[in-house]
């Protein structure tokens, strides 16, 4: 028999918690440890209409990135998409579980899937904040190369590979070669692929002054979304539950996706 708490250990196995950030909640944010798991439901984020999803489909188990819970709340009523995600779970007996900061960081976590997913070749550790129980270096961004190219040939291909509607960028006078990646908010990590050498930096929720800066550091900076450089994790991480645990359904998601449209 599975259990919610067999498959906890699983991911602090490929996403120690060790790894998050001091702010970040992951974990068992709902549910039971000792539960039993016959199928498992996985997407980017836990929301209202995910819950539903995973309802729909007879999950025991949702796993997220996204937290559902980031803080303390004093309160748990159906007046807010928060508290009917809670009571959903709750009433249906689905266990949630999220990989956040952890997963950003981890060897084969989000940014390593991003970078693989771009294409990018001698993949390696910006900054790496330690090593893992395998030697390996982990933390926030990757960097890697690609066959050097002008930059809206590289636009082209990013839009391709990560399925999004639109990019935001800004020109840093520079053919693409040396690439960056920060998938999410990693906007103010900047500096940090500055200080690498890199000449494009790929991540998303990027402010106004942040297009400035990274033209006055000649770096060419692409938004492609938080949904789309985060959610090919969720594909990666339903294939490794599939391949631990051959005897669980696990689904992916096929309805949730980014809310924010190009008009």
């Amino acid at each position: 028999m599975t259990t919610v708490n067999d498959i906890l250990n699983f991911l602090e196995t490929i996403a120690p918690t060790y790894m998050k950030m001091d702010w970040d909640t992951v974990g068992l944010l709902c549910g039971r440890r000792d539960k039993e798991v016959k199928t498992v439901f996985v997407a980017l984020d836990p929301f209202e209409s995910v819950c539903y999803e995973a309802a729909q489909n007879n999950a025991d188990l949702l796993i997220t990135h996204h937290p559902l819970i980031f803080e303390a709340t004093n309160c748990v009523t159906a007046d807010t998409d928060f508290g009917r995600s809670v009571l959903l779970l709750a009433q249906q007996d689905i266990s949630l579980v999220n990989a956040h900061t952890n997963l950003d960081c981890a060897p084969g976590g989000v940014n390593d899937v991003l970078a693989e997913c771009l294409g990018l070749q001698n993949i390696s550790v910006i900054t790496p904040q330690g090593v893992d129980t395998e030697g390996r270096p982990w933390g926030l961004l990757r960097q890697g190369t690609v066959e050097t190219q002008p930059l809206l040939s590289f636009l082209s291909h990013v839009k391709t590979r990560l399925d999004c509607p639109g990019l935001r960028y800004a020109d840093g006078g520079k053919q693409v070669c040396r690439v960056a990646v920060g998938g999410g908010s990693c906007g103010s990590e900047l500096q940090h692929v500055a200080a690498a050498g890199c000449d494009t930096y790929i991540t998303a929720d990027v402010k106004y002054n942040q297009f400035w800066q990274a033209k006055s550091l000649d770096i060419n900076l692409i938004d492609a979304g938080h949904f789309y450089t985060e959610n090919p994790i969720c594909k990666v991480l339903a294939q490794r539950l599939k391949a631990t645990f051959p005897e669980i359904q696990v689904i992916l998601s096929q309805k949730h996706t980014d809310c924010a449209k190009f008009f």
